[in-house]
């Protein structure tokens, strides 16, 4: 492994720990338009480079993390793209959820040069990155997932592999999705009806952890619903606005399978008023304050 040269653009919340963790084991190129971050990951032990052509030059793998299929194409094939100086043989791990329709096709242009395409959609945060706790799921051809199995062997404690295609990972991450974004939204509605029955927030939260109602994102997203209203707010783990995204995703996706998704199609109206409720930036757990306006202390 310690031969294997990985490439990462973006040095962000998630690029940097992903990036910090890989370069434990392996040779790790990094680039950030910020300087900060730059210095951050030379810190880390990580060989930073002007741009991103020249960070992915040499590289056996590319791991990108993009906000959805218009930057996926724009970092690959744009005018500064880095499509054109990859490998022959190299590989793009795309750890991002873009949903179903821009990864076969981005699949396909790559072949063209030689390079392939897995695709590895990723749950969990910065903290977990940096531990190599992540869940991923993969869609990919046997033979492309074999030469960076161990880049995300070292990345996620839970490696599953779905299918045998680029896209069958963001299928999986759609359902995902799905579900987490109900969740947060359901637990948003349980502790706005709980203030407006005059119980305390703190207290129905820990009963309800300890019983049958209990969730995921209930527990996680749940202290940082009782933070939402503080001046600061909570701390910004995800955006609100990526759930504006992701479950756009999900309601396209079943819409073109004629899927009826009533529980998630109201799910992603929360999500959007938050939006035009300017708290697009806010964490995602913020998403309370559209159901609850008028709680704030």
């Amino acid at each position: 492994m310690s031969t294997t040269t990985v490439a990462v653009l973006g040095l962000g919340a998630m690029g940097l720990p992903m990036a910090t963790r890989l370069a434990t084991e392996l040779t790790v190129h990094g680039f950030d338009i910020s300087a900060e971050r730059m210095e951050l990951a030379r810190a880390a032990g990580i060989s930073t480079f002007q741009n991103a052509r020249e960070t992915v030059s040499g590289a056996d793998a590319l791991l990108l993390a993009v906000r959805n299929g218009e930057q996926l194409d724009s970092v690959l094939f744009g005018e500064t793209g880095v499509a054109q100086s990859l490998k022959p043989g190299a590989v793009v791990i795309l750890t991002s959820t873009v949903g179903l329709d821009a990864v076969p096709a981005t699949a396909a242009r790559l072949g063209e040069l030689g390079v392939g395409l897995v695709d590895a959609p990723l749950s969990g945060g910065p903290v977990r990155a940096g531990e190599g706790d992540l869940l991923i799921v993969v869609g990919a051809e046997p033979a492309e997932l074999a030469k960076v199995r161990p880049v995300l062997e070292l990345l996620a404690s839970t490696l599953s592999i779905v299918g045998d295609k680029p896209g069958d990972g963001q299928a999986l991450k759609t359902v995902n999705q799905l579900l987490c974004g109900v969740h947060i939204a359901a637990a948003a509605e349980a502790l706005a009806l709980a203030e407006k029955l005059g119980l305390d927030q703190e207290t129905t939260l820990q009963a309800l952890q300890a019983g049958a109602a209990n969730s995921f994102m209930l527990g996680n997203r749940g202290p940082r619903m009782l933070q939402a209203y503080a001046e600061e707010g909570a701390e910004v783990l995800s955006r609100l606005d990526i759930f504006v995204k992701d479950m756009g995703i999900v309601t396209s996706a079943a819409r073109a399978l004629h899927l009826s998704t009533p529980v998630a199609s109201a799910a992603e109206q929360l999500y959007l008023l938050g939006e035009a409720h300017d708290l697009a930036a806010a964490d995602d757990s913020a998403v309370i304050k559209v159901l609850a306006p008028k709680s704030a202390k």
